[in-house]
């Protein structure tokens, strides 16, 4: 499977000609989408979710029960629940977690999942919710106002990958992403960065 990140939460995958897109918000690149099957949403908000985009767009999408998406409702939209197993655009994907991770007082409280797709690859979405299940790449939130850098590492090294990267970065500056990928390549074995437009 070729993973290519894009712009913060953004990843395309491709395998035997075939191409899921997850999370591609308003900040990532339209060419993402270039020849895509399928969309994962790991939640509503919109650095994860470009609703125009996908509307334009026209693939099915799949997102978390109880997401508040009305401006997806003319497209085929398939709700998702912890736990499910499917197969979309030739990939095999499990949703996992739940919830969002809360900022403050238990806000923002919305659905979220995370999606472990293919051989391995694993994307939490804006939760550190730890699969049951093996995973082979962690895509590791490097930054976000519901997380300390502490948490990505501890999570990066509960999940025990053998590979990783980062998503999640496109808030923070480049001394702020020198810092995130520092630790991250300091403390998880198995990480590297990608920067967007790169592929694993």
């Amino acid at each position: 499977m070729r993973l290519t990140k894009y712009t913060h939460a953004c990843v395309r995958l491709e395998h035997d000609g075939r191409v899921l897109v997850v999370d591609p918000g308003v900040w990532s690149e339209p060419r993402a989408l270039a020849g895509a099957e399928a969309v994962l949403v790991t939640h509503e908000h919109t650095d994860h979710v470009d609703v125009l985009r996908l509307a334009g767009l026209g693939v099915p999408v799949y997102a978390p029960e109880g997401a508040r998406l009305p401006d997806l409702a003319p497209l085929p939209v398939t709700r998702v629940r912890a736990g499910q197993r499917f197969t979309v655009a030739g990939f095999p994907v499990t949703a996992v977690g739940g919830r969002h991770a809360p900022i403050h007082g238990g806000q923002p409280d919305c659905a979220n999942l995370g999606y472990l797709i293919g051989d391995g690859l694993y994307h939490p979405g804006d939760a550190l919710h730890v699969p049951d299940e093996p995973v082979r790449t962690l895509l590791v939130p490097g930054q976000a106002s519901w997380m300390r850098m502490g948490e990505a590492i501890a999570f990066a090294q509960a999940v025990g990958a053998r590979h990783a990267h980062t998503i999640h970065d496109a808030q923070v500056n480049e001394r702020g992403l020198a810092s995130v990928t520092g630790w991250l390549a300091e403390t998880v074995p198995g990480y590297r960065h990608l920067a967007s437009g790169e592929t694993a």
